[in-house]
Order: structure tokens, then C-alpha cells, then sequence
């Protein structure tokens, strides 16, 4: 494949600067449908927060976070940005930021040596704060770059993924610097994993298949907020669901909210649409391929592409063959065949345009908040020794003023005398 390596100011490394139109109408789109990002821009433009400071970002490459990465550097910050995932990045918005100044090392399709190196090119310029989506750069800061650590201030963490990277790192006491727990906080893992995967994920199924759900047995793996929000639109689509835990309160949270729980060996025999949504690995495996229906669809909403064993697949195959765009066809030997979407990869990403803008303009507020957090308080961020913190209360609460009022809501305030019978002060 011929690679168009576009250079701004000897920083940046994409696939084509000329793509740049097509991706600033996307980005100019978004910014229409996420007000909470407007006012910060707003804000962030008239207070400098980041001045001075550099910023590495590794979020899915799109509109979205494009709109993210202007308003930072609408705060004086100076934006690195790479993908999250090789095949979420796209090339166009990619260009626009480019073209707008700020520097980008991504582009849709990247090798794994490929993807590694735009990693490393972001960190090899010594960022300040990190902002992290499955914990890519915090990894290879800890690993490649320790001598850079000193300079950052600290960092936010988007996914599930990658906030258990972290507490893992931290509990070992590994962990050089503080990092915000982004996912915990309310107005993200309540709206942007349920309602924001719930919806990205059957946009990613319904476009790339063009089949229906209504009637099938859909088996949704893990039943955190992601899983809900998959099963719940899947119920929606009128989909009969199946629920695999390893969790026994999360199975029963699935019972009762109407769904059969079965082990993933027993889902297989009889789904026709699985959707993995664990953040493990091995979650669908060889012994799983042998006995599903033909024509079995699988495909993977969580961080990492380690969910279905494409590799084991691949091998037990007697054929592998495209069956229509960013779906391919594995043959087995009885004839059977398995049909993976987006190569394992996030589907509502590898094979859509992730999350409704409406729901990221909360999560991306969070984000922009905790990064003005930490660059305000540099050097007290982590608490009582550890380094993994919870976004402050105050910027959860503030952004769900925003989105309320945004929708034209308001609510009650308690009075004094409430505040007093609730908490005795």
C-alpha cells in the first residue's frame, strides 16, 4: 500500500493533508451537536488553562475527538494526537487537524509496528498531561520513556480497559504518575458506555450487514454498563438476548431485566449475532466456532481485538474470504460458515462512527475538565499516596448542569435546611 506521508512543521505523519475539506465538515458537523464543548472552547480560548503545556492524546481518531483536541488547543495547549485503534482512525479528519496546526500520527490501517511508532512519536516530544483511551501511551511512557516521566503532570484514563491497566499498575506501585479515572465518573460510564455503545454498536452491525435483528437470537458477553446498553437496544431491534457472565450479580442483574443467561459454549449453539463486550480475552473461542449455526456473525465491542479468537479461526478454516465490506467469511470444513465484522476490532468504531455526538460532548467535557484539574494542580493530583483518582465531584456535577441546561432543564436546588437534615451541616 503507498503511504501520502504529509510533514507540518517536521511534527506530523498522516496518509493524505489533501483529505482535509471532507474531515473539517465532519468535525464542523459534530461541533453543531455538542454544546458542552462549545462553552469550554469559549471558556478555554479566554483562559489559557493549557499555556505552555504540551498535551498527548491516544483517543479514536474522529470527528469527535477532533472537536476534543481543537478545544485543548483553543486553551493554549500544544496537541500530539493519535489513534486508539488502527482502524477507527479516519484519514480525513486526521488531515483537517493538520491542516489546522495541530499534530497528528495516525492513519486508518496502520500495522501494529506502524500504530506502535505513531505511539512513540507522540510521547518522544515530552507531553505534560496524557490523555489515554485503553492505555497505550500510559504503557509505553512506563516502558520506553521513563526518562520524559518527570514532565508530566499527570493524565485521564476514557475506557474500562484501560482503567484496569492502571489500577493494576498502581496496586504493584508501578504507577510514575497520577491519572484521572475518566470511565468511573458518572456522566460517562452511565451515558456514554450504556446509551452511547448500546446505539454505536447496531449502527456499526445494521450498516455493515444490512440485516435484520428482529427475531434472532442476539448473545451479548459481559453485562457491564457496555453490555446493557448492547442487550438493551438489541431487545429494542426485537432480538431475543442471551447473556454471558462470569460475574454471578451482573447475571442477575440480566435475569431480571429479562434476559436468559447461559454459558458462552451454550449461547453459541443457538445465537445468530454474538457481540463480545468483556474487555478480556478468549471470550469466543475454537470450542465455541464448532458448534455455532452457519452464518453465525460475530463481532467485538470491546477496547482490545483479543475478545474473539480470530487467530484460532483463522487456522481451523478451509477457506477465508471477503463477504462483503469490512465482513469476512471463514468456511469450515463441515461447510459451515462464520462471518467476522471489522476483523474483530471495536465494530461502532472499525465499522461505524462510534458513539452519537450528543453523548461524547459529556465524556469529552469530563476529559477537558480533568485536564484543566490536573494542570491546576500539578504536582497534588493523586490522593493519599495513590496514583489513580476519580474525577473530581464537582466537574461531574458540573457537566451534568451543562447537559441539562442544554436541553432546556432545570432542577430543584436542596435549601438549607434540607442540606442540614441530610448531612448535619
Amino acid at each position: 500500500m503507498d503511504f501520502f506521508i504529509t510533514l507540518r512543521n517536521m511534527a506530523s505523519i498522516i496518509r493524505n493533508e489533501a483529505l482535509w475539506k471532507d474531515g473539517a465538515l465532519k468535525i464542523e458537523w459534530v461541533r453543531h451537536h455538542m454544546p458542552l464543548l462549545n462553552a469550554l472552547e469559549a471558556e478555554f480560548t479566554e483562559t489559557q488553562p493549557f499555556k505552555g503545556l504540551k498535551i498527548a492524546l491516544s483517543v479514536h481518531l474522529e470527528a469527535k475527538t477532533a472537536y476534543l483536541c481543537k478545544t485543548l488547543a483553543a486553551g493554549g495547549a500544544e496537541m500530539y494526537i493519535t489513534g486508539s485503534n488502527p482502524l477507527s482512525t479516519q484519514d480525513d479528519v486526521a488531515a483537517a487537524l493538520v491542516h489546522d496546526g495541530l499534530n497528528v500520527f495516525a492513519w486508518h490501517g496502520a500495522t501494529p509496528e506502524e500504530y506502535e511508532d505513531h505511539i512513540r512519536k507522540v510521547l518522544e516530544i515530552g507531553p505534560n498531561i496524557i490523555i489515554d483511551d485503553g492505555g497505550d501511551l500510559v504503557g509505553m511512557m512506563h516502558s520506553e520513556f521513563r526518562d520524559l516521566i518527570p514532565g508530566v503532570i499527570g493524565g485521564c484514563e476514557e475506557t474500562t480497559t484501560g482503567i484496569l491497566r492502571l489500577i493494576a499498575l498502581n496496586k504493584a506501585s508501578k504507577l510514575e504518575f497520577p491519572m484521572v479515572l475518566v470511565n468511573n465518573a458518572d456522566c460517562k460510564h452511565l451515558f456514554d458506555n450504556r446509551y452511547g455503545t448500546g446505539q454505536s454498536v447496531w449502527d456499526g452491525i445494521n450498516r455493515t450487514t444490512n440485516l435484520i435483528v428482529a427475531g434472532k437470537n442476539v448473545v451479548v458477553a459481559g453485562y457491564g454498563w457496555c453490555g446493557k446498553g448492547v442487550a438493551m437496544r438489541a431487545k429494542g431491534l426485537g432480538a431475543k438476548v442471551i447473556v454471558t457472565e462470569v460475574d454471578p450479580v451482573k447475571a442477575m442483574e440480566a435475569v431480571m431485566d429479562g434476559f436468559s443467561v447461559m454459558k458462552m459454549n451454550e449461547a453459541a449453539r443457538v445465537g445468530d449475532i454474538f457481540v463480545t463486550v468483556t474487555g478480556c480475552a478468549g471470550v469466543i473461542t475454537e470450542a465455541d466456532f464448532r458448534v455455532m449455526k452457519d452464518g453465525a456473525i460475530c463481532c467485538n465491542a470491546g477496547h482490545f481485538d483479543v475478545e474473539v479468537d480470530i487467530a484460532r479461526l483463522r487456522e481451523i478454516a478451509v477457506e477465508v474470504a471477503p463477504a462483503r465490506n469490512n465482513i469476512v467469511s471463514y468456511r469450515l470444513e463441515d461447510g459451515r460458515r462464520i462471518y467476522i465484522i471489522a476483523e474483530g476490532r471495536l465494530v461502532n468504531l472499525a465499522a461505524g462512527d462510534g458513539h452519537p455526538a450528543e453523548i461524547m460532548d459529556m465524556s469529552f467535557a469530563i476529559q477537558a475538565l480533568s485536564a484543566r484539574w490536573l494542570a491546576e494542580n500539578r504536582g497534588a493530583a493523586h490522593v493519599r499516596g495513590d496514583m489513580v483518582c476519580d474525577v473530581p465531584l464537582e466537574i461531574n456535577d458540573k457537566v451534568a448542569r451543562m447537559k441539562l441546561a442544554s436541553w432546556g432543564f432545570e432542577i430543584d436546588t436542596l435549601t438549607p435546611e434540607q442540606h442540614k437534615y441530610l448531612y448535619g451541616e
